[in-house]
C-alpha cells in the first residue's frame, strides 16, 4: 500500500497523509520537531511512503530567528525522511500550488482542502490551519503526480 507524504516544513506548517487521494491523517508541526518523532509518525508496518516537502527559501523582510527555525525544519524533515528510507520529492510552491489551483493567499489552500475533503472540514476551519491545508494539498499533488506517471 502507498501513501503519500506532504509536509509543509514551516512553523506552522504540517504533515499531511494521503491514501489514493483521501486524506488518512494530518499532524501539526511539532515545535520544537526532533527526528524521533517524525519516525514515530511512520509506525504502520508494511507500509510504502513517499514524501513531498515544500522547497521554499527564506525571504525579504523575514527575520534571522524565523529563517533560522524555518531552516532547522527543513532540515529535520530531510533527515528523518533519509534515515527512515523514504524517498521524497522537493517540490516549490509555484509547481504544487498551480496544480492544485491555489494562490499565495494561504485561505485560497483551505478552501480547496475543504472541497477536496468537506467531511474533514473541521481540520482546515481556522485561518491558523493554512499549514495544515497545505500539507495535505502538497500530498495530494504528489499522489496525483503519481498516479498520471503510473497510467502513462
Amino acid at each position: 500500500m502507498s501513501v503519500y507524504l506532504g509536509v509543509d516544513p514551516g512553523a506552522t506548517g504540517a504533515f499531511a497523509c494521503v491514501l489514493e487521494g483521501r486524506l488518512h491523517w494530518i499532524e501539526d508541526m511539532p515545535n520544537p520537531l526532533h527526528g524521533a518523532i517524525i519516525r514515530d509518525l511512520f509506525d504502520e508496518v508494511g507500509t510504502h511512503y513517499t514524501a513531498a516537502v515544500e522547497d521554499v527559501h527564506s525571504m525579504p523582510g523575514q527575520g534571522v530567528s524565523t529563517t533560522f527555525k524555518f531552516g532547522m525544519n527543513h532540515g529535520i524533515v530531510l533527515g528523518a525522511l533519509g534515515a527512515l528510507r523514504i524517498p521524497y520529492r522537493l517540490v516549490t510552491p509555484g509547481q504544487w500550488k498551480k496544480a492544485m489551483r491555489v494562490t499565495a493567499d494561504k485561505d485560497t489552500a483551505r478552501t480547496r482542502a475543504i472541497e477536496l475533503w468537506p467531511a474533514q472540514a473541521q481540520l482546515f476551519a481556522r485561518k491558523k490551519d493554512h499549514g495544515r491545508a497545505e500539507a495535505a494539498l502538497i500530498a495530494r499533488w504528489l499522489w496525483e503526480q503519481q498516479t498520471q506517471k503510473a497510467a502513462a
